[in-house]
């Protein structure tokens, strides 16, 4: 695989149902993105117009990972945050197709996501990964920091509690106010 394209996106109809493919083939997959299995067609399209709309608001940025024309992954950056947070951004719904994972899909999608906070003047990424199963190695090797794990804290697609990994990361320059 060449190296991945990671490029944003806004609403089309094709983008939606690539996007919507991947959520369902993710949730299938055992992915705990706040969907239970299964994911009907209509429950993702509608998920990703709403998230597509607010991108174009300007409140998150929806990106794609591509593998030469298919798309393989996305991950959101969540901008829209109360007026004592602009320094603060959120890494918010990383998938990757079942079929691309472990080709870097996923790294360079999140390194594209820092460096679109940076240039929103973010200096503060945080996240959260399911306990079991998660992407905990990948946001640790990427220089996230544990704060701490919250049991019990969603359903597992395919059911059962699982606990979250709550991390952040400093990034850019520290703003005063």
């Amino acid at each position: 695989m060449s190296a991945p394209l990671i490029r944003p996106f806004s609403a089309s109809p094709e983008i939606i149902e690539r996007l919507s493919a991947i959520l369902i083939a993710v949730v299938a997959g055992g992915g705990s993105v706040g969907f239970m299995h299964p994911v009907g067609m209509d429950d993702a399209r509608l998920f990703w117009t709403e998230s597509l709309t607010a991108a174009a608001r300007g409140e998150r940025i929806v990106l794609g990972a591509w593998d030469g024309d298919v798309l393989a992954g996305t991950v959101t950056l969540l901008l829209d945050f109360p007026p004592n947070q602009p320094h603060r951004a959120e890494i918010g719904k990383m998938m990757v197709d079942p079929a691309y994972r472990g080709k870097g899909l996923a790294m360079a999608a999140l390194r594209e996501a820092e460096r679109l906070a940076i240039d929103h003047h973010r200096t503060l990424l945080v996240l959260d990964t399911a306990a079991e199963d998660g992407a905990a190695p990948l946001y640790e090797r990427c220089g996230f920091t544990l704060a701490g794990t919250i049991p019990d804290f969603a359903l597992k697609p395919h059911g059962g509690l699982t606990g979250t990994h709550l991390y952040w990361k400093r990034i850019g320059a520290p703003i005063t106010r």
